[in-house]
């Protein structure tokens, strides 16, 4: 070898061993996402901590609660619904970076105890065990949800930053710093014919329904029928009332449990009295 050859190849093995740190530590750099990075089917922009706050306290989030969040980003509703509401919770994210770095930050506050995240498709995992749903999709992708909400246990609550369900009108809206927060509690179904057996006496309740919003009728006597006041229905919850033929205002206030509903109803201020009705 020359000595003009010896040092080229001197100078070369100094810049690969200067080199060296520098790719090690590119290799084991920490991932950082930036806002508007493309995902799956939506591009990634974080809620703001204040919306996220709302969000949860409009769900009334407890200890009791197990929350997901579809969509999990950096897992901040998930941790959120950890550390300030004492929950568990579940986030499914698409993203395998994304989510290694959410459990990161899970662990960084504290509650990975509590806070799990699962790298997945939101449409191929089983969220049917949570009391909570939170969402920051986009429209079409609420509206693809839509039909997996709905047949989730009655009284499980959602809340969607930003975009709603169309027609599924929210129980509640909130406006924080400019930006929207929806929240719905998924509606027994209730629609339909059913036999109501009450104080000794049995009559046909009929229930019109539009998600959340009841209608309804009861039958009085032969070819009478008489409406249903003040139709309620909150998750199982239901309540409703009408005016019998002595001209007494009859409420009802009771559970739906499948093919079936239970309660107390009074008339004016009288005692308490057992009702049932199930469905034909």
């Amino acid at each position: 070898m020359t000595r003009a050859a010896a040092a080229l190849a001197a100078a070369a093995l100094a810049t690969l061993v200067a080199a060296a740190p520098a790719a090690a530590q590119g290799k084991h750099q920490r991932y950082e996402p930036y806002v508007g990075q493309p995902g799956k089917d939506v591009i990634w922009v974080p809620t703001p901590d204040a919306v996220v706050d709302r969000m949860l306290k409009m769900a009334g989030v407890t200890p009791q609660d197990l929350v997901y969040d579809l969509g999990a980003g950096d897992g901040r509703i998930a941790i959120a619904a950890a550390a300030r509401f004492g929950a568990r919770a579940v986030g499914i994210e698409y993203d395998p970076e994304m989510a290694k770095l959410a459990q990161r930050n899970a662990e960084k506050a504290g509650v990975a105890g509590r806070v799990r995240i699962v790298q997945g498709d939101i449409f191929a995992t089983d969220f049917t065990q949570a009391t909570v749903v939170a969402l920051y999709l986009l429209p079409q992708l609420n509206m693809k949800l839509r039909p997996l909400l709905l047949a989730m246990k009655p009284g499980t609550r959602v809340v969607s930053h930003a975009f709603g369900m169309e027609d599924w009108k929210p129980d509640e809206t909130s406006l924080v710093d400019g930006r929207r927060a929806y929240f719905w509690v998924v509606p027994a179904d209730v629609l339909g014919s059913w036999t109501l057996r009450a104080g000794g006496a049995s009559a046909d309740l009929s229930f019109e329904q539009k998600y959340q919003q009841i209608s309804g009728s009861v039958e009085l006597a032969d070819k009478l029928r008489g409406g249903l006041r003040d139709a309620r229905l909150r998750g199982a919850e239901i309540a409703f009332s009408y005016v019998d033929l002595s001209g007494a205002r009859r409420d009802f206030t009771g559970q739906v449990s499948g093919h079936r509903m239970e309660g107390v109803y009074r008339v004016g201020s009288g005692p308490a009295t057992p009702w049932i009705a199930t469905k034909r």
